[in-house]
């Protein structure tokens, strides 16, 4: 490319980062291009004048290089140059508020990012590591500002450069609208002329090297002294981690978001332990028990009209539950109404929506079964979603029966609403792989139990049938329905089933918090009946359609002045 013409200004090419981020070999990298000149650093001098920071090479740094920053970005960065491209190395923290706007307003701009855990171990060589010398936050803030300038800087991570320099090279280019040379890969050891004052103490590897080198297999044993200082920094590492630049060849783009069943709940908040969450950010320790060993316990909350159904009932079976289990420091029952109607209020969520309800053991103080562990108290999760009934209601669904036995309370009781679901999940598995949308249980003497997320009624000659819930949970839609099939003057039996009476059933359906009233048309390839929805399935969701319009804790809300 031909050099412009002299006095022209060159395009300016802003990198970003943070020390000890390989951004001394990348613009080693760019000094080996034919249209490229490159500054290192060039408002150092403004930010040891301004913050009064201490440096081994203070004084002859501030007595070589202007410290006006503002004179440095007009007459230095953006000043005449000699070639069509004018590369600056800028280390994030060195952004301060005395400097013109035009800094970031002008040029292009790109951000290298590299994981904390790699750039604490060598940091303190020069000066003790602090948050403010890591400058991590200030790299967010500086995304933050291109983005809302309209022009969201391109992203690499460190990592991925020493991994495959070819690729993330070309690809940065093409974001740069600047050609790909192949002469950037390499360069000869050596200090250069153009290096700052400070080489000496921070530059002996890279003076060493001839090219990107490949990351360490094993990490290096991490300070632990700068333990807390990581913890402080990961989340910024991570939120820009999030924006890396993804190539082709052999850094293998991943795979793209799998489509969510509602996409509205990309975005929602989550409770977890005392406080909201953005979706993503919701987790809980690797020491919680529900981890460790699917040691908690949980309930479904369906939303309707303003209202929580049958909010009291799915709370006493909570409260069973942990006695059941001897949990300990279980929270309050208003502490835990309260986190509902926090996050649904948050979440802007007072219809069509479902709670999945957990609470926790809690986190252990090491990793291990005995609840002797937990000292902590007691994790509540409420996690609300827009959803509607997961099941088709209009239409109905096919079952398959499964192999997998529903346990005893020999084993587990079923009773205990509990997060220990292998055995249901391994029937699932059989219903997937049958394509049917759920699978039958039967209990270990062969009789119908439930389903692997449901309990199931059958309807024989105007009878009602379903169940007794010796291997099942007595699930509070299951006795909702009960009492409505009383009501509408239905004959209702609960007893021992075969799976063959539900064959030859006229009519069949579901029950649960997340389906609703659930129509089956088919089981084991029999059809029910004749294949379509039955009267009495058809009044049962009627009268339960009405209760649910009728019923529930209402949700107390805001009241705008």
């Amino acid at each position: 490319m031909a050099s412009p013409p002299e006095g022209v200004e060159p395009a300016v090419i802003h990198a970003w980062s943070a020390p000890r981020s390989l951004s001394t070999s990348l613009m080693y990298s760019f000094s080996e291009r034919d249209d490229m000149d490159v500054l290192d650093e060039p408002l150092y001098a403004n930010f040891l004048r301004v913050t009064g920071v201490d440096r081994p090479y203070r004084q002859e740094l501030l007595s070589k290089m202007d410290p006006d920053g503002n004179k440095v970005v007009k007459e230095v960065i953006f000043g005449p140059g000699e070639k069509a491209y004018r590369y600056c190395k800028h280390i994030a923290k060195q952004r301060l508020p005395n400097l013109t706007g035009d800094l970031m307003k002008k040029g292009k701009h790109f951000i290298l990012i590299r994981n904390p855990m790699n750039i604490l171990p060598s940091f303190d060589k020069v000066v003790p590591p602090s948050f403010l010398e890591l400058g991590v936050a200030e790299l967010v803030a500086i995304y933050s500002e291109l983005c809302e300038l309209g022009s969201p800087p391109p992203v690499i991570d460190a990592d991925d450069l020493q991994r495959d320099p070819e690729a993330v090279l070309s690809g940065l280019c093409e974001d740069l609208g600047i050609p790909f040379q192949p002469q950037m890969l390499k360069w000869k050891a050596g200090p250069r002329d153009f290096d700052g004052i400070w080489a000496p103490w921070w530059y002996e590897s890279v003076h060493t090297s001839t090219g990107f080198s490949k990351s360490r297999r094993y990490p290096m044993t991490f300070p632990f002294a700068f333990y807390d200082l990581l913890e402080q920094s990961l989340p910024f590492y991570n939120m820009l981690k999030r924006q890396v630049r993804r190539t082709t060849g052999s850094l293998l783009p991943p795979p793209p978001d799998p489509p969510l069943p509602v996409p509205e709940n990309k975005k929602i908040l989550v409770w977890v332990g005392d406080e909201l969450l953005p979706r993503d950010s919701a987790r809980v320790s690797v020491f919680d028990s529900v981890v460790q060993g699917g040691d908690a316990v949980w309930e479904g909350l369906r939303i309707y009209d303003g209202k929580v159904f049958k909010l009291e009932e799915h709370l006493d079976r909570l409260f069973d539950s942990t006695k059941a289990m001897a949990f300990s420091n279980v929270p309050s029952r208003d502490w835990i109404k309260d986190a509902i109607f926090k996050t649904l209020n948050a979440n802007g969520m007072f219809n069509n929506a479902h709670i999945r309800l957990t609470l926790t053991r809690g986190k252990k103080v090491t990793s291990g079964m005995s609840p002797a562990f937990n000292l902590y108290g007691c994790v509540l999760i409420v996690l609300a979603e827009w959803k509607p009934p997961v099941y088709d209601n209009s239409h109905g669904i096919k079952l398959v029966t499964a192999t997998t036995r529903r346990n005893s309370p020999n084993s587990v009781d079923s009773k205990i609403h509990h997060n220990n679901l292998i055995n249901n999940i391994l029937a699932k598995i059989e219903g997937n792989l049958a394509q049917a949308e759920d699978a039958i249980m039967l209990d270990q003497d062969g009789f119908v139990s439930e389903t692997n997320a449901t309990n199931i009624f059958m309807v024989k000659k105007g009878i009602v049938l379903t169940p007794h819930a010796d291997y099942c949970l007595p699930g509070i839609t299951r006795a909702t329905v009960m009492d409505l099939v009383v009501k509408e003057n239905l004959v209702l039996r609960e007893r021992r089933i075969s799976l063959s009476e539900f064959h030859a059933a006229d009519e069949v359906w579901t029950t649960g918090t997340m389906g609703e009233i659930t129509p089956v048309v088919m089981i084991d390839g029999r059809e029910i009946g004749d294949g379509k929805i039955g009267p009495v399935t058809r009044q049962i969701q009627s009268a339960y359609k009405v209760l649910t319009a009728g019923l529930g804790v209402l949700i107390p809300r805001n009241v705008e002045a």
